[in-house]
C-alpha cells in the first residue's frame, strides 16, 4: 500500500482553513497530513478509510482526524456520469495551534482531550451533526475575527458531544501517554512483544509483575479500562487488520500470525469487533485504494510519504 503525504495550504499565519467543495469529483489517494482536519460530507456516498476503519459513508458524514492518521473517502458509490456532484466543507488547523498558553487554561480543557481523542478519528452524528453541519456552512462566509470565534465555538460543540464514535480501534494509535510507572511499562512491553504468542496466558503476566492472577486482573484493568483477554483480542485484530491491508498473505495464514489458532474463532472475533468479515474487509479496501491521478485538483497535492 502506498500512503501519501499531502501538503496542506495551512500556514503560520492561520488560526484554521476552510475549504467548501461544490460540484466536484471526491476521489483522493490514501494520505496523511501535519494538521488536524473535520471533514463534513453534505452530498457523496462511498468508502472511508480511517487508520484501521474501512466503512460505507453517505452523505450527511462528519468526522475529526488528528495528524499523521491516514485517511480516504471515495465516491465509489455514485454513478460515474454524476461524480462531479459532491459537497465537502473541510475545516484543517494546526497541530500546534493550542500549544500557545492561552489554550492551555481550564477554559480549553474539553477541546484539548477531544484533540486528543482525534488520533482514531471520531465520527459525529444526531444533533451533533446538524448543529455543526449548520455552523460549517456559514463560517464558510465569516472572515477574521469572527471565524475565529466560529472555529472555536465548533471545537467546543464537538468536544461536549455524546454522539460520537472511534472509528480507527485503540491499538492502531500508540499506548496512551498518561500510563505510567515501571510495572505498566514492563506490562505494555512484554504484550506488545509476545502478543501474536496464541500460548500467551494472564498467569504469565502475572508472575512477570510478582502478583497473584487475581490481582494483575484487576491492576490491568484499572491500566487500560479492559480485561486482559480483551485487550490481547483487540491486539491480534488490530494486527490482522493491518496485514489484511498491508499484505498478500492468505486469511488463515493472517489469523495464525495474529495469534489466533482458530480460524472460526478468527473470523467470529473479527465480525464481532468490526461489523465486516475480514475477507470483505480487505475487499473494501481494495475497492477504495485506486487513485485516478487526472482529478488531482492542484500539482504536488499529494507526495509517496
Amino acid at each position: 500500500m502506498i500512503v501519501y503525504k499531502e501538503i496542506t495550504p495551512l500556514t503560520q499565519s492561520d488560526v484554521f482553513i476552510i475549504i467548501n467543495s461544490e460540484k466536484i469529483g471526491f476521489d483522493y489517494p490514501i494520505h496523511y497530513h501535519s494538521a488536524y482536519e473535520l471533514t463534513l460530507i453534505l452530498k457523496s456516498s462511498g468508502n472511508r478509510i480511517v487508520g484501521d476503519s474501512v466503512e460505507k459513508y453517505s452523505s450527511n458524514d462528519l468526522v475529526l482526524i488528528g495528524p499523521e492518521i491516514y485517511h480516504r473517502w471515495d465516491d465509489d458509490d455514485i454513478p460515474p456520469e454524476k461524480r462531479n456532484n459532491a459537497h465537502v466543507i473541510t475545516i484543517q488547523f494546526s497541530k500546534n495551534l493550542f500549544d500557545n498558553t492561552l489554550f492551555l487554561k481550564e477554559s480549553f480543557s474539553s477541546i484539548k482531550n477531544l484533540l486528543k481523542t482525534s488520533q482514531r478519528g471520531l465520527k459525529f452524528s444526531d444533533e451533533t451533526f446538524n448543529t455543526i453541519a449548520e455552523k460549517m456552512k456559514n463560517l464558510t462566509t465569516m472572515k477574521k475575527f469572527e471565524s475565529a470565534m466560529e472555529f472555536l465555538n465548533i471545537l467546543h460543540i464537538l468536544s461536549l458531544s455524546k454522539h460520537k464514535k472511534y472509528l480507527s480501534s485503540d491499538g492502531f494509535t500508540s499506548i496512551k501517554d498518561g500510563v505510567k510507572g515501571d510495572r505498566v511499562n514492563k506490562m505494555y512491553s512484554f504484550i506488545l512483544t509476545h502478543f501474536n504468542d496464541s500460548n500467551l496466558r494472564i498467569t504469565k503476566l502475572a508472575q512477570e509483575s510478582n502478583m497473584s492472577t487475581s490481582a494483575f486482573g484487576h491492576f490491568f484493568k484499572k491500566c487500560t479500562n479492559k480485561s486482559f483477554t480483551q485487550f490481547v483480542v483487540d491486539m491480534r485484530l488490530d494486527y490482522a487488520s493491518k496485514l489484511l491491508l498491508n499484505s498478500n498473505h492468505s486469511i488463515s495464514e493472517i489469523a495464525y500470525e495474529s495469534g489466533f489458532n482458530n480460524i472460526a474463532n478468527f473470523n467470529r472475533l473479527f465480525k464481532k469487533n468490526k461489523f465486516i468479515t475480514p475477507k470483505q474487509y480487505r475487499l473494501n479496501f481494495k475497492q477504495s485504494n485506486n487513485f485516478n491521478w487526472k482529478k488531482q485538483l492542484s500539482p504536488n497535492q499529494f507526495i509517496p510519504a
